[in-house]
């Protein structure tokens, strides 16, 4: 019987879709990322398929060590810069992802750090826990608003354009930059380039995925070009952004804050110098935690699998492969 990875347990009927089109199935219990050499122990047992995450590192290393038997590494999630998806291509090894499942949730994410860095509710509640909350005063946590501010949204793919239309409802003036202009059927979002876009945002969220020409986009001068206070959202990948540029960025005063849910490193440790800052707001790379894009993140990397189980291309290929 052939058999199927999972490096995580997956909410959701993933499994049983795996189990009912004739495969096996290994469930890795541990809840956190396996070590390259521990992906290497997985892949030489002979598995036909290995369904990833994005912190799996799935290394050159990792595919010459597979058993000639791995077909495909299916990938619960749309970016897939963790994979070495050239070395897998080589092998005759398809890798897939799982777009368009998980825009909404993301957006949603990203909608919600750009309110809480604005309106600053997390440190509001801290200062109620930890106990100084004694009186109303008129200056006590101010933020700007979001109404009829400017946003500006790097990266305009299905996230950025979801994200955008929530920035809609607050009747915000929106600037996005991309490859090339599109119709986005957005009457209030406007084509800029990417300095432009930097130097007139009050607000910044980043909807990009990690190529060399995103890596450390956001560097030391860029994000000097951003207006003095202006907040960042990163919802795509931490390396976009220069991190000790964005430190220097914040302790001098320039940037107003930043809200995370992609770090880099990541994770970060707890001693990191950006969680000593109360102007930076960081979760754990949550932005597709909703119950029902994880489930779906999972049901369609396993219907990848099942579709080259059947000796057919798996539906969501990011590259072609050599017959084999």
């Amino acid at each position: 019987m052939k058999q199927v990875v999972f490096t995580r347990k997956w909410p959701g009927n993933a499994v049983a879709l795996v189990q009912e089109a004739g495969l096996g199935v290994v469930e890795r219990p541990d809840f956190n990322a396996p070590t390259e050499n521990e992906l290497i122990a997985m892949v030489r047992k002979g598995p036909m398929a290995i369904v990833t995450t994005v912190e799996d590192p799935v290394t050159a290393r990792v595919i010459d060590e597979a058993d000639p038997s791995l077909r495909i590494v299916a990938q619960a999630g749309v970016g897939y810069d963790n994979v070495n998806v050239a070395e897998a291509a080589r092998r005759g090894i398809w890798t897939t992802n799982t777009p368009g499942v998980l825009d909404e949730a993301t957006a949603d994410l990203a909608f919600a750090l750009l309110c809480s860095i604005a309106r600053r509710v997390p440190q509001s509640d801290r200062y109620v826990r930890e106990g100084s909350w004694t009186c109303w005063h008129p200056s006590l946590f101010l933020g700007p608003e979001l109404f009829r501010a400017t946003v500006g949204i790097v990266g305009f793919g299905r996230i950025g354009k979801a994200f955008a239309r929530r920035c809609t409802g607050f009747d915000m003036n929106i600037l996005y930059t991309a490859k090339s202009e599109k119709e986005t059927g957005i009457p209030s979002a406007r084509y800029v380039p990417l300095e432009e876009l930097l130097s007139e945002s009050d607000f910044v969220s980043l909807h990009v995925p990690l190529s060399p020409s995103t890596d450390r986009m956001l560097n030391a001068a860029r994000l000097a070009l951003m207006k003095p206070g202006a907040l960042l959202i990163n919802t795509a990948r931490g390396r976009v952004v220069d991190t000790p540029a964005l430190i220097d960025a914040l302790v001098h005063g320039h940037l107003g804050g930043v809200a995370l849910d992609v770090t880099d490193p990541e994770p970060l440790p707890p001693d990191h110098p950006l969680l000593a800052l109360d102007s930076v707001i960081v979760t754990p790379h949550i932005g597709s935690a909703s119950t029902k894009a994880r489930t779906r993140m999972a049901e369609t990397a396993a219907r990848n699998v099942i579709a080259v189980a059947g000796g057919n291309r798996p539906p969501n290929a990011v590259q072609d492969v050599e017959a084999q």
